[in-house]
């Protein structure tokens, strides 16, 4: 009986240094590519003449827009406001003399993707972006006091999860037959464990981690890659939250995000958020889970929204 106990703590041992050991590795491996090697040009360049974005008219999704088309490609923003769409063309011919072709549809409906995939049709889609995305509500709150709960879970579902496959449906047979292509799936920090006061949200995003890493497993032989990225706050609308340490701009995010494309099939995007999703990872479950972390997260929120 000793022995054995002597056996099973040393393999608790082993595994406690294997675990460390491939930590430390993951985090080199994201400080050499990220700080001293990055991804050049030449490798978006390589994956085809278009990005496509959807939610391509504000935060995330619009720098995204405006890094692809710095970086040479053409750009398709798709979003469901035709003046945002004009105006972020506009922005973008002018800024870079890349070509940008818009789509207006509203993600919110399910007989939008026959258009689309029209419109996109001849296109060489090198690039997907499945930015688009909705909140239930502009601050956290429970899952029975969301404002019309019917229609917000149908849009939400809508916007967050139908988006992602039904766009990935549509540009990911060239891509797989051309053997080269990028698809980038915007999920959320809130996605690596169960939320409370952002549940619904981060159930969408949850779905969208493992729609994206599945596919990646079936189609990298494919020469696909298919990454999702898991960002936690970064300045928009939709956050309302003010830029600081943890807290991103667009722009900042998305050119840090596109130096960890070969970090692997998922990623937080930037140092700030891989080392505030390690920590929270260690927050006991137990002390998320209590009314009073719930409220103090809802009036963080909104007093942040206010400052």
């Amino acid at each position: 009986m000793e022995n054995l106990l002597d056996d099973v703590f040393i393999l608790f041992g082993i595994f406690a240094i294997l675990t460390f050991f491939l930590k430390v590795m993951k985090c080199l491996k994201y400080l050499i590519l990220t700080n001293w090697y990055g991804v050049p040009n030449s490798f978006f360049n390589s994956m085809g003449e278009w990005a496509v974005v959807t939610g391509g008219t504000d935060g995330i999704g619009k720098a995204y827009a405006h890094e692809f088309a710095k970086r040479g490609l053409n750009i398709v923003l798709i979003s469901r406001t035709k003046e945002k769409l004009i105006k972020v063309a506009d922005e973008i011919e002018q800024a870079t003399r890349r070509k940008v072709k818009t789509i207006q549809v509203n993600f919110t409906k399910r007989d939008i993707y026959q258009h689309i995939e029209e419109n996109l049709r001849g296109l060489e889609i090198g690039i997907l972006v499945n930015n688009v995305g909705m909140m239930p509500n502009p601050n956290p709150c429970r899952f029975l006091e969301m404002a019309d709960i019917d229609k917000t879970i149908n849009d939400i579902i809508a916007v967050n999860m139908v988006s992602v496959v039904k766009m990935t449906q549509l540009v990911l047979p060239k891509m797989k037959e051309r053997q080269k292509g990028l698809i980038l799936n915007i999920s959320s920090g809130v996605a690596n464990t169960p939320c409370p006061v952002y549940c619904l949200y981060s159930s969408t995003k949850v779905f969208m981690e493992r729609f994206s890493r599945g596919c990646q497993a079936e189609y990298c032989s494919e020469g696909v890659i298919i990454q999702c990225l898991m960002p936690y706050t970064v300045t928009s609308k939709m956050s309302r939250i003010k830029p600081g340490v943890i807290t991103q701009m667009p722009e900042d995010y998305v050119r840090k995000s596109l130096d960890c494309t070969l970090v692997g099939d998922r990623c937080h995007g930037c140092l700030p958020h891989e080392i505030l999703g390690y920590v929270y990872g260690k927050i006991p479950r137990w002390i998320i889970y209590s009314d009073e972390a719930q409220d103090k997260m809802v009036d963080y929120v909104q007093n942040s929204a206010r400052s």
